[in-house]
């Protein structure tokens, strides 16, 4: 894995908070070059830790110790100050308003190993999506980005197949940590990672049964 050193000015000191989150993105631009050059331009004040292109080349921005400017207004369980307490990746892709596609397989194979690398230096407890920490502002990185292939590499979580969870679905997803502003958009940001299949016959923010089943799985690890 390649990296290149492309340093931002967009970050400041952590304020004494620990890691606790891996988020990746997707850049959302129509080339890599204009994403690279608005993560490492002063005027945008935003930056990642890192972003990988499509060829698999991984970009460093800001070193891990400090904070990158990626999360916005976010939070997860309640907690704030996201920015302050995770690591941001960046993967090039066009995103939904200008193309969204599949990762290709080069960049999927940079994502295990920096994720890995990060994951072993740091007690990270969440790997999660821009959509999950801001789900009424955010898409990305989106429901083709391969959860399930990465955590088969011991990268985040992925649900199994159970029985259909009973209860308010809202309400675990609040106990999981979303945010329910605006219970729709949250529906479909947990659909995003965990059941990305309502996304091939458009039937997101529909509960369904597989909706319900990951969701128990979800509950039953966090046990």
């Amino acid at each position: 894995m390649k990296i290149i050193e492309m340093p931002s000015p967009s970050f400041d000191t952590r304020g004494g908070c620990a890691i606790e989150y891996l988020i990746f993105h997707y850049t959302g631009m129509q080339t890599a070059q204009a994403a690279l050059d608005r993560l490492t331009d002063i005027k945008s004040e935003v930056s990642a830790h890192y972003t990988i292109d499509e060829e698999g080349v991984v970009y460093r921005h800001v070193i891990e110790d400090k904070r990158a400017w990626h999360a916005g207004v976010s939070s997860w369980q309640g907690q704030d100050k996201i920015n302050a307490r995770s690591i941001g990746i960046e993967l090039v892709n066009k995103g939904h308003e200008w193309g969204y596609h599949k990762f290709p397989n080069a960049q999927i194979e940079s994502i295990k190993i920096l994720a890995q690398e990060i994951l072993g230096r740091h007690d990270i407890k969440h790997v999660l999506a821009h959509s999950d920490i801001a789900p009424t502002r955010k898409d990305d990185p989106g429901e083709l980005f391969p959860w399930e292939d990465l955590a088969q590499a011991g990268i985040g979580f992925w649900p199994t197949e159970e029985e259909a969870y009973e209860g308010d679905v809202y309400e675990a997803l609040s106990k999981i940590g979303y945010d329910m502003t605006d219970k729709p958009k949250t529906l479909i940001a947990f659909q995003r990672h965990y059941v990305p299949e309502v996304f091939e016959n458009n039937t997101q923010c529909q509960i369904c049964d597989l909706t319900r089943s990951r969701l128990n799985s979800i509950f039953k690890g966090m046990a």
